[in-house]
């Protein structure tokens, strides 16, 4: 890419405040921020912990069953709802 503009796009630096407390202020606003993303993504994974927990004490106990049963579930379909299948070239 050459044009009169490319020196400036991939040499571009922002400049840092000159003055003691602008850069104090930068500072702070940056490590605020820090502080809020950090705060905000502990809430959030709290809110997903106790939605987890909330549904789980919500569900009715499992009833254990006799020795020698492999529980699971399912659901009987019937033969002709299942999807016919033909051999290619028949």
């Amino acid at each position: 890419m050459t044009g009169p503009f490319h020196h400036r796009i991939f040499h571009f630096r922002p400049s840092r405040p000159r003055h003691l407390l602008g850069r104090i202020a930068f500072a702070l606003v940056g490590v605020l921020l820090a502080l809020l993303l950090l705060a905000g993504s502990v809430f959030i994974g709290l809110g997903m912990l106790a939605w987890h927990f909330g549904r789980k004490l919500r569900r009715p106990a499992a009833v254990p069953a006799g020795a020698g049963v492999i529980e699971g579930e399912c659901r009987v379909l019937e033969p002709r709802a299942l999807p016919q299948r033909t051999a290619p070239g028949r």
